[in-house]
């Protein structure tokens, strides 16, 4: 089983070399806007061969970029273009929801004008516009030949590109604030397949925004990550936002990049330690996630004028709900701390009554913080229930793994079987007090 990471390696270089590496990346930049506009004007052009040949002459005469990087700026630009049609397509999807529910549709307005490129990222091919040396050195393509740099970075990670594992692209970011140029190369670690008999324990994690995440296992162990402490840090910032906003000045919109830059490092933390948390607690598991594909259109709605301010906030902090970040940090982290992740379906997993199985919205009141099942009374902390939930799907699948040698790690892809199948199956799993490390008493409608 293979795992792609990213190193970040921070680059050493002197006032000569950042000029090279600022007039490389530049000019990449505005390669990249060029041939943006000439895919737009071509009927936005996705298709990253004819692209080349449409372009590839004058951006390398033009723009002076060696052939390698007159060859990736039409890829990339195939690739900003595709992704612009697939929203468009599921932009359109959601549509004929919206209409059918008696609503307005929207318009999409992503391919209005052409993409535009505003960050200093170019892309490296391994082998070929750089390459790591045994000094502990990185060479990397400019316009004036090549640059020999020392660099730093996360030991375990250097650890890793020493070792012999499989390197692959890279990108040249360049952090504006800092005025600092890094390497971001991506590499593939060797880790064993997933066996069944390995992964001991099984755990579900409820994400949320009151709580970052509720975990909970077959063995009634919980842990609880507040998100208060968080949210008001956001709050904080976005007061400060709008200030700098009302200003309008040169000065405000440069601290206004400061400060999104630092928002959105704090937020990423806050997921890694969450993430390195869950692991370190709950270690050789079996990890249940919620699919929440497309949650952000059945939460969120459009602002109005007449929402009050409590309304406002409310729609923001759901506007700004990293938990896809969350989930993807702990999916990338479990194999290397020798636990997996699985993809549950998250219908029904707050309204479903744990124990009895009675499914109603009128077991959470208001969407409270106690759950009361109306039909046998069990009471719970909501967001426990739902994850004990997502721990009762997950150790479903689990059992069909053991039992066919079959692993379904997202419900997409689980062996023929409907949604609606999956979900009476879910509403007969019952959660049992006196659970026992071998997981026999939380089987299907056994327990009490």
């Amino acid at each position: 089983m293979k795992v792609t990471l990213t190193a970040k390696l921070k680059l050493a270089h002197s006032p000569e070399e950042k000029a090279a590496l600022d007039q490389v990346s530049l000019r990449y930049r505005d390669a990249l806007n060029y041939t943006s506009g000439r895919a737009f004007d071509e009927g936005k052009l996705s298709q990253p061969a004819k692209l080349q040949k449409l372009v590839y002459e004058e951006l390398r005469e033009k723009f002076g970029l060696p052939s390698q990087m007159a060859c990736n700026v039409p890829r990339s630009v195939a690739a900003t273009y595709k992704v612009q049609r697939t929203k468009q397509k599921q932009h359109a999807a959601r549509q004929v929801a919206r209409v059918a529910r008696g609503l307005k549709p929207r318009r999409y307005k992503g391919l209005d004008t052409a993409p535009k490129f505003v960050s200093r990222t170019l892309t490296y091919n391994y082998g070929r516009d750089y390459g790591f040396k045994k000094a502990g050195q990185v060479s990397v393509q400019t316009l004036e030949g090549r640059l020999l740099l020392d660099y730093h970075g996360y030991q375990k990670h250097l650890d890793f590109l020493t070792e012999g594992c499989k390197v692959g692209a890279a990108k040249l970011w360049y952090d504006k604030p800092r005025k600092q140029y890094f390497l971001l190369v991506s590499f593939e670690v060797e880790v064993p397949d997933p066996i069944s008999t390995d992964h001991k324990n099984v755990v579900g994690v409820d994400v949320g925004q009151r709580y970052h995440a509720v975990v909970s296992d077959t063995r009634n162990n919980t842990q609880f990550f507040s998100g208060k402490e968080t949210n008001q840090t956001k709050n904080q910032y976005v007061k400060i936002r709008k200030s700098l906003q009302r200003k309008g000045t040169r000065s405000a919109t440069r601290r206004l990049v400061l400060l999104s830059g630092r928002e959105r490092r704090f937020i990423a933390d806050r997921n890694h330690q969450i993430s390195s948390q869950i692991l370190t607690r709950f270690p050789n598991s079996v990890i249940g996630l919620e699919n929440l594909t497309h949650i952000r259109e059945r939460t969120e709605g459009r602002s109005r004028a007449k929402d009050s301010p409590k309304m406002k906030a409310a729609k923001r902090r759901r506007s700004q709900w990293s938990f896809a970040e969350q989930q993807t940090f702990l999916a990338y982290k479990a194999p290397l701390r020798g636990s997996m992740t699985v993809r549950v379906d998250a219908e029904y997993t707050s309204q479903c009554c744990p124990k009895c199985g009675h499914t109603s919205k009128a077991n959470r009141l208001n969407k409270g913080l106690m759950f009361v099942c109306e039909n046998c009374g069990y009471e719970c902390h909501s967001d426990l229930v739902g994850s004990r939930n997502v721990t009762l799907r997950t150790l479903l699948i689990r059992q069909d793994w053991m039992s066919t040698g079959i692993l379904s790690a997202s419900p997409d892809v689980s062996g023929g079987e409907s949604k609606a199948e999956r979900l009476k199956r879910y509403f007969e799993l019952r959660w049992s007090p006196e659970t026992s490390p071998d997981h026999t008493a939380l089987a299907v409608g056994g327990g009490s």
